[in-house]
């Protein structure tokens, strides 16, 4: 898809029109009349996120319109902006529009046409565009091979950035939602490895043999019940020679998640092939850095297996090791994500002298609990740290909240038999966190879980049903703004 702009708009409505309307907008010339008894009848009152369907006949062809309401000043946010624009362009798409036009002119009597926004219409045309369809025999590619923005000027270097961010975004999303039987450690290494080659990303995959000689064995302990071998993926951008310092995301990589011998409902494994999400995040947002070339180090780890049910299967009342040398009871097989994490943050920390740890998992149900599936809780053993990556997902319009780290919760992850004991019970969310934490040592670190925000059961603005793609953007935004 082409994605343009003009600062005039022509008559020429292409095959698809959406139209941007305030309270104090002036109409457009060729929709006065329709515009005009749509008022008097109450029926279209700009309000922010509003649409309205028209058809128009000119010069002998018939366009589709859809009239976008942007309220005013007081009413425009950006994110009910984006999720309005995604609603039209969709409804468009739906009526196989092959060219269409934004009219944004009256979006400057709202908000300023800068560089942020900018980006924000590059990420929604593209975000707006995915659907999951790859195993549909019938399915059709995007009508839509054109996009045209008028009535506004715009950066291109923004628009070029907002694209690219958008495309991080889908590909995260297009990895979640692969399924498991074709998503493998092993596929998810290939994909990651093709994705980084194209980004000028350094990437490194060891396989269960160098995984091993590692001494990662909370990592093994999962892993090893499944018949397709583990990964361990490196991702490296050195975009900054000269600096010591690195940022490291670790991505949780259970390919599928069976819950082990604590077998999961049916129900509940319908949709474990998301419990990647994480890992699809950091793979993503480490193409889109190294596209963007941020002056900036960044590595990505992502330990990347299935939690799977055979001879070979960790049992509860196991008491295993990890890689960062402190043993572990098993009071829940299910609670797999956290010693996966566990020794990749360690390898992390140990192996790629990370200067700042980020893990991003779809690690709890206890998350959904905690804040539904709006918003993502976070802990922290940093404050500064936090504050980043706060605003840089606020800047993404993607939410997360700060869960509290009380000395009463940490002692719930301590075992009689073991250091540490996996299942540390309520609250779940904090002590899975918690726990991780045990293997940053002193490292500004920040976990968040996806749980609740990587996934979607029905389709609503710039997502389709499946992954969200939840951390992707931000986790670029993140890197940008420490590159500074």
């Amino acid at each position: 898809m082409i994605i343009d702009f003009m600062q005039q708009i022509k008559t020429d409505a292409g095959d698809g029109l959406i139209v941007c309307l305030g309270h104090n907008s002036s109409v457009p010339e060729y929709l006065t009349l329709p515009i005009k008894q749509l008022k008097d009848n109450e029926t279209f009152e700009s309000k922010i996120g509003q649409m309205q369907p028209l058809s128009l006949i000119s010069d002998g062809k018939y366009h589709e319109i859809i009239l976008l309401g942007i309220g005013d000043a007081d009413t425009f946010t950006q994110a009910k902006f984006r999720k309005g624009l995604a609603e039209a362009f969709k409804a468009l798409k739906g009526k196989r529009v092959k060219t269409l036009k934004v009219d944004a002119t009256a979006v400057a009597t709202c908000t300023d046409i800068d560089k942020k926004f900018t980006r924000l219409l590059g990420e929604t045309i593209i975000m707006s565009d995915y659907a999951f369809d790859d195993y549909k025999t019938d399915a059709k590619p995007s009508s839509v091979v054109q996009v045209t923005i008028c009535g506004i000027a715009l950066d291109q270097d923004s628009l070029d950035e907002g694209i690219i961010l958008g495309k991080a975004n889908v590909f995260s999303r297009y990895l979640t939602n692969m399924p498991a039987n074709v998503m493998t450690p092993e596929k998810l290494a290939d994909l990651a490895k093709t994705y980084c080659d194209a980004s000028n990303i350094e990437i490194e995959i060891k396989d269960q043999t160098a995984i091993e000689a590692l001494g990662m064995h909370a990592f093994l302990a999962v892993a090893k019940a499944s018949s397709n071998p583990p990964k361990l993926i490196i991702m490296r951008h050195k975009g900054d020679p000269e600096s010591e310092k690195t940022l490291t995301y670790v991505g949780k990589g259970l390919t599928y998640d069976s819950g082990g011998l604590s077998l999961k409902p049916t129900a509940s494994m319908v949709t474990m092939k998301d419990d990647m999400g994480g890992a699809s995040a950091v793979i993503s947002a480490m193409g889109a850095i190294g596209k963007l070339n941020l002056k900036i180090n960044v590595t990505a780890v992502v330990a990347a297996c299935e939690n799977m049910i055979s001879g070979l299967s960790y049992k509860p009342g196991d008491i295993i090791g990890s890689m960062g040398g402190k043993s572990i009871y098993i009071g829940n097989t299910d609670a797999e994500g956290r010693l996966t994490l566990a020794d990749a943050v360690t390898y992390a920390v140990e192996h790629e002298k990370a200067s700042y740890v980020l893990d991003i998992a779809t690690l709890t149900g206890a998350a959904i609990h905690c804040l539904g599936s709006e918003a993502a809780p976070v802990i922290s053993n940093n404050d500064d740290f936090y504050n980043l990556v706060d605003k840089a997902f606020d800047k993404a319009h993607e939410k997360i909240w700060r869960m509290p780290i009380l000395d009463a919760y940490k002692e719930l992850v301590k075992h009689e038999q073991a250091d540490l004991t996996n299942t540390a019970g309520s609250p779940g969310t904090i002590t899975a966190g918690i726990f991780i934490g045990e293997f940053v040592r002193e490292v500004p670190w920040v976990h968040i879980d996806i749980a609740g925000t990587a996934f979607k059961e029905k389709a609503e603005g710039v997502y389709s049903k499946g992954g969200t793609g939840s951390g992707a953007i931000p986790l670029v935004y993140l890197a940008k703004k420490m590159s500074k």
